[in-house]
């Protein structure tokens, strides 16, 4: 039988979404970071001030902090290196044959990031740094409603290029400096999240961030934040017909970056810097080394930057910031706020892949920025999923099911036997193999199965009101289920509990097709543990088509026809409990070539053979 394939997405277009209702018993902390730094090229060490304003809206008095000293990791013995040299499947950008290259790092090409005096409010605090963990006893508690401010001087050695930050990359870029900074601890609802950094996933507390960076004149810095001093500093910033005068060797660099939870930079001497000012738009900065074989692509990633741009501000919501700046370095793609680090000596169309996955993240992480510790597959999957639509319109690759990928990898991890529930700690995962494609793919089949029960004009009202909803307030997943409730109509705690909180699997399949006298009797099975409203396409002999639905009980709601164009009859609903299930299709059983359940694939059945019935030619 030929494969059928139903899908749609002109309902990528809608209306703007309501406005988010206020909840008044929310909270979250505020930080601002003002920071002045040295970066010493020669020897990758820098050294800094930072004065942190911290404003403790939680209800909780609080006499205890914590930073984040990601650069520690870097150091032979740690955590990371460690959990590297033991996990079954480890990062291969990290190993050096069979060996962890951080374990192999000497004196001078580890990184650190050691705390060398810290004040609050003006009196000297108690800390301990336990790995990448700086653990503080205040000198005060902040009460709740209060403020405080911490004064730190801090140093750092910057890592040869292993994992995300690092000098001297592959690819010849100088500096990838993310996490680079001591970096204060989330607080929210749950308590405190000081998780050592093994090479995952990020938390962090919004604020503004205020950066004075002072670095060899020669090198051209972009990353995060507005650029206060452009006329001080050419490089690709200043107006036509200015003049760039310097004094010594150094130039600093001073950013602002408002309502920001990190804040990135990287620097080169040969970054070529284009920028793009969008119509209606954010300004587009590009930062690329000044090598021939990468310039064409990175010209023409410009424009697909700007139709990736629009798209998700069209199906998401509008981007907050007025710039983003896709930058050459790291080890693959990261994104940071306003902006990402990608490795750039690719293909065309993986340049641009690469890029529209780390932007899109800027709205599910650097704006929703959901604790990624905990629930990686509300950042990863739905950046898949979004990332997928959009690489399918802007490169006019016209797939019928823009998310194949994900069903492969997520039914590869179903047979691999490795699979953990969705509810597991990102650093807990036993392998990363299972950690990626629960993140990434089962992730992104999230939504695009959330589309198949709720119907797709929902899916993407669903996406567009949680965005509204939820900007700037860390949402949880009950926060996206419940929007997916009041838009739908539907209960659905169901999918929410059985797709994230276990390994359950769906198996529906066609049991039995017996003629009835002039009509056809089909039997049901349910195989696998998660139960789901079925779609059934029946195909006549003589070429018609039609539908019929079977809601699942436990939604208490019925999805609109996801096919206009076909007939569908609506049958009674299944409860979940029954493992059968009988409908009756109103045509004799000789008049009927196939019976197909889901035409459309995007319910994610691990097994498709028993889903079709053909008559016997």
């Amino acid at each position: 039988m030929k494969k059928l394939v139903f899908f749609f997405f002109a309902f990528l277009s809608f209306s703007s979404v309501l406005l988010a209702q206020g909840n008044s018993s929310y909270w979250q902390q505020h930080v601002d970071y003002t920071m002045d730094v040295t970066m010493d090229v020669e020897t990758f060490q820098y050294s800094g001030s930072q004065k942190l304003i911290y404003t403790n809206n939680s209800p909780d008095e609080l006499d205890r902090v914590y930073y984040h000293l990601y650069f520690n990791a870097f150091q032979p013995g740690s955590e990371m290196d460690i959990r590297l040299q033991s996990i079954k499947d480890p990062d291969k950008r990290m190993m050096e044959g069979n060996k962890s290259r951080i374990a192999s790092l000497s004196n001078e090409e580890m990184g650190y990031l050691h705390v060398k005096s810290l004040n609050q409010d003006g009196n000297t605090v108690s800390y301990t740094e336990e790995g990448t963990i700086l653990v503080v006893d205040l000198a005060k508690p902040i009460p709740s409603g209060g403020k405080t401010e911490l004064s730190m001087e801090f140093e750092g050695q910057v890592p040869l290029q292993i994992r995300r930050s690092g000098r001297n990359s592959k690819e010849g870029v100088a500096l990838s400096m993310s996490q680079w900074y001591p970096k204060l601890s989330e607080y929210d609802y749950e308590g405190w999240h000081p998780n050592p950094y093994i090479a995952r996933e990020f938390h962090g507390v919004w604020g503004d961030f205020d950066v004075k960076l002072t670095i060899d004149k020669n090198y051209t810095v972009g990353g995060t934040g507005y650029l206060q001093n452009p006329q001080e500093i050419g490089h690709g910033y200043e107006t036509p017909g200015s003049k760039i005068k310097t004094k010594g060797k150094t130039l600093t660099w001073h950013f602002k970056a408002p309502n920001v939870h990190d804040f990135m930079w990287a620097a080169d001497p040969d970054y070529i810097h284009d920028m793009v000012q969008m119509e209606d738009g954010p300004t587009l900065h590009f930062y690329y080394k000044n090598n021939p074989e990468i310039i064409e692509n990175w010209k023409n990633l410009q424009p697909k930057t700007e139709a990736a741009m629009r798209f998700f501000s069209k199906n998401i919501g509008e981007y907050p910031y007025e710039q983003y700046s896709v930058v050459q370095g790291g080890d693959g793609g990261m994104e940071y706020a306003m902006s990402t680090l990608i490795t750039g000596n690719r293909k065309f169309s993986s340049l641009v892949g690469v890029m529209v996955h780390e932007m899109a993240h800027s709205w599910f992480q650097h704006v929703l920025a959901t604790n990624e510790s905990k629930y990686e597959w509300m950042d990863e999957g739905f950046t898949s999923f979004i990332s997928s639509l959009c690489m399918n319109e802007i490169m006019e690759q016209n797939k019928e099911n823009p998310f194949e990928g994900s069903y492969k990898g997520y039914y590869a991890l179903v047979n691999s036997g490795m699979e953990l529930p969705q509810t597991t700690h990102a650093d807990r995962y036993t392998t990363n193999f299972a950690y990626g494609i629960s993140a990434y793919s089962k992730g992104a089949i999230f939504l695009s199965q959330l589309g198949y029960v709720i119907g797709q004009d929902k899916l993407m009202e669903t996406i567009r009101k949680y965005y509204e909803d939820f900007k700037f307030k860390h949402p949880v997943p009950n926060d996206v289920k419940r929007t997916a409730e009041k838009v739908s109509g539907m209960e659905l705690d169901w999918y929410l509990t059985d797709w994230t909180q276990t390994t359950y699997t769906i198996d529906y399949g066609i049991k039995n097709v017996e003629a009835d006298g002039e009509k056809t009797k089909v039997t049901m099975e349910r195989l696998g543990e998660m139960p789901m409203p079925l779609d059934i396409l029946v195909v006549g002999v003589d070429g018609t088509q039609e539908t019929y639905y079977i809601p699942l009980q436990l939604m208490r709601g019925e999805k609109d026809n996801p096919y206009p164009n076909i007939k569908r009859t609506v049958v009674k609903d299944w409860a979940w409990a029954y493992p059968t299930y009988e409908f009756t299709i109103d045509k004799p059983l000789s008049a009927i070539k196939a019976i197909a359940i889901d035409p459309s694939q995007l319910m994610a059945d691990v097994n498709g053979e028993n889903n079709v019935y053909q008559s016997n030619p």
